[in-house]
């Protein structure tokens, strides 16, 4: 690499350090591939996307450069040919970084920094060094470590600036036994590793205990999942007044986030704000975020907040289900809520299109009743109405219809008490033998 670009991006100063420091500004050059089978509007739209991801990491775009291909070229991903042509145009821009909208092998972007004489990266490294930024909770900077460490481990090279103890020259110097420092980083990255990894197991034990607790509570368990700064944490704090940091940036929530809300028909139940989701959202992220994510897969229903005034809400929506499919929550009942109506007309078009759906402003209120009336009859639709006969004998079966359900009548006889109540499907199998009836909404 050059030694007159002052590039940041890829360097690793320590263990928890992240891809980007932010002592100055760098100069950015993207650069997009054209695949099938995407269009060339796919591939401009991904890269608006990730001038605004190396943004908000504290960077400067000042060009792109975009190809076609049939397939990506296995060693610089580009073609030695745009790989020239993108050199000349990163000299051009007097740039200090190349982007690529892709994820590279470690052997492209090592092939690449040759030949563009200056810090290669992908799309993942950006998102990485983010998530690195924003997370504040102790688990969250742990996630995010661990991410970062699972992404560099391939990336360790002699003489990279990837190598954690790597100073200037010496890159085969030994160490005892034999060892050079490229060795020693490998077995310190491994070691780190299996030791955030066990500490998250204990996290995702505990979370676990907390999941059973609550669903001894009987309250319903709804996820708000979206993409990046949809207004997720805008909608929580708008429907639970929760004090939840809002800002106008992406990934600005990594750490999720549950209070308990009241619908309209006295129910309550718990809700949860979860990370942003984001178009090839880094396979590392989604696994590191696992226990995190969880809360969506056990969610009884997903409140799907999309940001109606984006340039391509259809598409944003798509990224979603994919990471959901991703962290086994597909099959969890979706209610899709579109964000920002008081900044977009497109919101209505797009309820129309999408039936069941609801078209909200989180910022201003407009349409939150229609959502949490949505709310509770998504999740009635989830439960059996019963009708139940019990004797007044029985004190301990009327306490339990209390607890396991919503009770909406009861009428006393002359030997005991018939109940109307709305149950779940494991309430309903209890209290069966009780039934005087039983219909489906």
């Amino acid at each position: 690499m050059s030694d007159s670009h002052r590039s940041a991006f890829g360097e690793h100063g320590g263990e928890s350090s992240g891809f980007i420091e932010r002592t100055f500004r760098e100069r950015i050059v993207l650069a997009g591939v054209t695949l099938p089978p995407s269009t060339e509007e796919d591939t401009e739209a991904g890269l608006d996307e990730l001038e605004a991801l190396v943004d908000t990491a504290g960077a400067d775009v000042v060009d792109r450069v975009v190809q076609r291909r049939q397939t990506p070229d296995p060693a610089t991903y580009i073609g030695s040919g745009k790989a020239g042509e993108l050199r000349d145009a990163a000299e051009a821009a007097d740039c200090d970084t190349v982007v690529f909208d892709d994820e590279l092998s470690p052997a492209q972007q090592r092939n690449l920094e040759k030949i563009l004489g200056r810090t290669a990266i992908d799309r993942t490294a950006v998102i990485l060094d983010i998530f690195g930024q924003n997370a504040s909770s102790q688990e969250g900077k742990a996630q995010v470590e661990l991410a970062q460490l699972r992404y560099q481990l391939p990336r360790l090279r002699r003489g990279s600036k990837a190598s954690l103890s790597q100073q200037r020259g010496g890159g085969a110097a030994r160490f005892g036994g034999g060892e050079t420092r490229l060795e020693v980083d490998r077995r310190r990255i491994v070691r780190r590793i299996h030791k955030l990894e066990a500490e998250l197991r204990d996290v995702a034990a505990h979370r676990e205990t907390q999941r059973k607790r609550a669903k001894r509570s009987r309250a319903a368990n709804v996820a708000i999942v979206g993409y990046t700064n949809a207004g997720k944490s805008t909608l929580l704090n708008q429907l639970t007044d929760s004090g939840v940091l809002v800002e106008d940036r992406l990934f600005a929530t990594l750490d999720a986030t549950t209070r308990r809300l009241q619908l309209p028909g006295g129910e309550a139940v718990l809700l949860t704000d979860t990370v942003g989701f984001v178009r090839k959202l880094p396979h590392q992220l989604v696994e590191a975020f696992r226990s995190t994510l969880q809360v969506a897969a056990d969610a009884d229903l997903l409140v799907h907040v999309v940001d109606a005034s984006a340039a391509d809400p259809v598409a944003q929506m798509g990224a979603v289900r994919d990471v959901l499919v991703e962290i086994g929550a597909a099959d969890v009942p979706e209610l899709l809520c579109f964000n920002k109506a008081d900044l977009a007309s497109e919101a209505k078009r797009l309820v129309d299109r999408n039936p069941g759906s609801v078209s909200i402003s989180a910022r201003t209120g407009e349409g939150i009743t229609d959502l949490l009336t949505a709310i509770g009859d998504r999740l009635r639709a989830q439960t059996d109405l019963m009708e139940l006969y019990v004797p007044y004998a029985r004190g301990d079966v009327l306490a339990e219809v209390h607890r396991e359900g919503e009770v909406l009548s009861e009428t006393a006889g002359p030997d005991g008490v018939v109940i109307r109540a709305r149950l779940d499907p494991a309430g309903a199998a209890r209290l069966g033998r009780w039934s005087t009836a039983t219909e489906q909404q």
